[in-house]
C-alpha cells in the first residue's frame, strides 16, 4: 500500500546522512491509528498525488492537493505534517508552526514533527519553546542525529553552551568518523570555553585558573610572549598551580631556552611528581639541549 511505502521511506531517510534526512522527513507519512484504518483507501486517493509533488519539489501542486484534502473533510496528521513542511520550505515559518501543532494534536508521539516544529520556532527565535520541542524530538528519536543537531543549535541560540556541546558530544559518539559532526563538537567546546572564562572573569577575576587560561589562549594564537606574561601571573596568584610550570617549560623548550626549561620542569615535578608529561617534557628537553651541545 502507498501509507506503507511512503512510511517506509520515512524509517529509511532516518538512517540517511544529514546532508538529505530533513528533507526526505518532509515527505514521511504519518502512523495510522486502528480507528482510522476504514479510511484509508479514500485518503490515499486523494494526498497521494500530493505527496508525489512534493517529492519532485512542485510545492504548488503539493500545496493545493493537501489544502484540498483538508476542505473535503480528510483531518489527517500526514495532511498537516505536509503542509507545514511546504510552509517551512517557503520560510513561512509561523504558518509551518501552526501545521506542526496540528499535526501533533492527532499524533503527539510522532517525533518528525515535533522536529520541524522546533526548527521553525527556532527560526522565528523562540529558543525556548524550540527547546521543549527538540528535547520531546529527542526522546521520541533518540537514535537521530538530525534530531540532535537541531537540538544542539537551540542550545547555542539560549546560550546553554554545555548542553550544546553534550549534544554534539552524543552525535559524535553516534557517527565518529563523520568529519561534520566532530567539527561542530569543536566549535561548540570552544565556545564552551569562552563561556567559562567569561564566568570566572566575572566572579574572580583575579583568579589563577582565569590567568592561566589567558596563556592558553595565547599559546593557541601563538602569541608566546603574552602567554608566558599570563602564567607568571597564575603562579604569583597560585604558586603551586599544577600545569602552569608545564606550559612555561613547553614555550621554553621552543625557544631553545633549555635550562630555564629543565628549571620549570623541576618545578613542576615538585608540585605533580607523578606527572608523565612532565616526566616526558623534561626528557625531551634533556635530549635537545644534549644535540645543541658544541
Amino acid at each position: 500500500m502507498i501509507w506503507l511505502r511512503f512510511m517506509r521511506v520515512a524509517d529509511d531517510s532516518l538512517k540517511c546522512g544529514r546532508s538529505h534526512l530533513l528533507l526526505l522527513l518532509f515527505f514521511c507519512a504519518a502512523t495510522f491509528c486502528h480507528a482510522q484504518e476504514n479510511r484509508l483507501p479514500s485518503l490515499e486517493t486523494q494526498v497521494a498525488p500530493g505527496i508525489e509533488a512534493l517529492k519532485s519539489g512542485d510545492l504548488d501542486t503539493a500545496e493545493k492537493v493537501f489544502s484540498n484534502a483538508l476542505r473535503h473533510g480528510a483531518k489527517h496528521p500526514l495532511i498537516y505534517h505536509n503542509l507545514g513542511v511546504i510552509a517551512q520550505m517557503r520560510n513561512r515559518h509561523s504558518e509551518a508552526a501552526q501545521r506542526f501543532r496540528e499535526a501533533l494534536a492527532l499524533q503527539p508521539a510522532y517525533g518528525p514533527s515535533r522536529l520541524l516544529l522546533g526548527a521553525s520556532l527556532l527560526a522565528l527565535g523562540k529558543n525556548m519553546e524550540a527547546v521543549r520541542e527538540l528535547e520531546r524530538a529527542v526522546k521520541l528519536m533518540p537514535e537521530q542525529p538530525p534530531a540532535r543537531l537541531e537540538l544542539a543549535k537551540a542550545y547555542e541560540a539560549s546560550e546553554n553552551w554545555l548542553s550544546a556541546a553534550d549534544q554534539l558530544q552524543k552525535l559524535v559518539e553516534m557517527a565518529p568518523h563523520d568529519p561534520e559532526y566532530a567539527y561542530q563538537m569543536g566549535k561548540a567546546w570552544m565556545r564552551l570555553s569562552g563561556w567559562a572564562y567569561q564566568q570566572i572573569a566575572r566572579i574572580a577575576p583575579k583568579s589563577a585558573r582565569l590567568q592561566q587560561g589567558l596563556g592558553q589562549e595565547y599559546l593557541a594564537q601563538e602569541k608566546n610572549d603574552l602567554a608566558l606574561e599570563a602564567f607568571q601571573h597564575a603562579l604569583e596568584a597560585d604558586p603551586k598551580l599544577p600545569e602552569v610550570h608545564l606550559a612555561i617549560g613547553t614555550v621554553l623548550l621552543e625557544q631553545k631556552k633549555y635550562d630555564q626549561a629543565l628549571e620549570e620542569i623541576d618545578a613542576e615535578l615538585k608540585i605533580v611528581p607523578e606527572s608523565k608529561a612532565a616526566a616526558e617534557l623534561k626528557a625531551k628537553i634533556e635530549d635537545a639541549k644534549a644535540v645543541s651541545a658544541p
